[in-house]
């Protein structure tokens, strides 16, 4: 994240350029083009973010990856947590939705955990933990994490659902402090997998998938 001191003028502008990328366009998106998928607009983000990246001097490129940043422990143990937290709700507020997904379509169940981190996953924390971070870090400062959780909880509004605003801002939140102590988009695309699968897994699915209403 670059941390060279801007002037006042020049943070205002980032904090509304934050405001017009981040929440303008994705309403705008939701307006003109819900129902379809996002992925291919998604894909085409990350690459354009890899390229911003890449042409910036302050950028650490370590970052898109940095393996030995991986701790999968404290991962791990949040996560099981977390799945038993969201079993029990499912279960009893939503029976019914109870690992529907794995057992009524294990096929497509088996093909969106291989290409969901991927095709999803990897490229959302492109754009929203190393692009964000990198260029609206300065402006920011230490509410960077919370902007970055504001960008991503608000962006699926996509999906016509309330409850996947507000489940993503919670994620978002978690991947953004990971890769602001890691410094590892690896790290935090792991995390951020790892909640995604258990979404679609457990029965929850159905608040992320494309014109999902509440």
């Amino acid at each position: 994240m670059t941390t060279v001191a801007i002037t006042s003028k020049r943070k205002a502008y980032l904090a509304a350029e934050y405001v017009v990328v981040f929440f303008g366009l994705a309403l705008l998106y939701f307006l003109l083009a819900r129902g379809t998928s996002p992925i291919p607009v998604l894909l085409v983000l990350g690459g354009a973010s890899v390229w911003y990246l890449l042409r910036s001097p302050a950028f650490d490129r370590r970052s898109l990856w940095r393996r030995e940043a991986l701790r999968l422990r404290p991962i791990l143990t949040l996560w099981a947590l977390s799945a038993v937290a969201a079993i029990a709700v499912v279960a009893v507020v939503f029976p019914e939705q109870l690992f529907t997904f794995p057992r009524e379509q294990p096929l497509l169940w088996l093909a969106v955990m291989v290409f969901y981190p991927l095709f999803s996953v990897y490229p959302q924390e492109l754009v929203f933990r190393a692009f964000l971070f990198e260029r609206y870090g300065a402006a920011f400062g230490t509410w960077t994490v919370a902007a970055s959780a504001a960008a991503f909880g608000f962006v699926h509004i996509v999906f016509g659902s309330w409850v996947s605003v507000v489940l993503s801002a919670a994620g978002g939140w978690l991947f953004a402090v990971r890769y602001q102590r890691t410094r590892s988009l690896l790290a935090a695309s792991v995390e951020h997998a790892l909640y995604g699968m258990l979404v679609f897994t457990v029965g929850l699915g159905q608040y992320f998938f494309h014109g999902a209403q509440t």
